[in-house]
């Protein structure tokens, strides 16, 4: 049987939820697609690009839809989508910080350009998106309500930097 790309980054999300990112393998993935490893690699050149694909899935499916709205409503948002996002899979957070380790800027254009229209700099912008990220990610584990209240400081921050 061949299977789609789609197919394949569902699969592995699948395989993720119930072993971990650990336990993700091409052969491991394979062996739940009934397909030689080789197979996989018509989809993908290797491992990391496999777990890109699963990272801007899980990332794809958190988003949330554009409205026009406030920008720091907007931003309040973006994280909570990020978070649901990260939350819904196992070790989500951990994938898509090791994945956009080396291209933050794809996590962070959505809150920057929010940041932009408002009128922030540029050193702003880029810290504040950067900061709301982080955020995000090291809040994975963390309640809800400690979350926004970490939430709530930043953006209470960038509202007074903005005044």
């Amino acid at each position: 049987m061949r299977y789609r790309r789609s197919d394949v980054v569902a699969r592995a999300i699948e395989v993720l939820d119930a072993h971990g990112l650990d336990a993700l393998s091409m052969r491991r993935l394979a062996g739940d697609l009934g397909v030689q490893p080789g197979a996989l690699y018509h989809h993908f050149t290797n491992k990391d690009a496999l777990l890109a694909a699963i990272a801007d899935e899980i990332l794809h499916r958190g988003r949330r839809p554009a409205e026009i709205m406030a920008w720091d409503a907007e931003l309040h948002l973006l994280c909570l989508g990020l978070r649901d996002a990260m939350r819904r899979h196992r070790d989500g957070a951990l994938l898509i910080a090791q994945v956009n380790r080396s291209d933050a800027e794809a996590l962070e254009e959505p809150l920057r350009s929010a940041l932009e229209r408002a009128g922030a700099g540029a050193q702003l912008t880029r810290v504040g998106a950067r900061t709301l990220v982080r955020l995000v990610l090291s809040h994975e584990d963390a309640d809800d309500a400690d979350f926004a209240l970490g939430l709530g400081l930043v953006l209470d921050g960038l509202r007074a930097r903005l005044a």
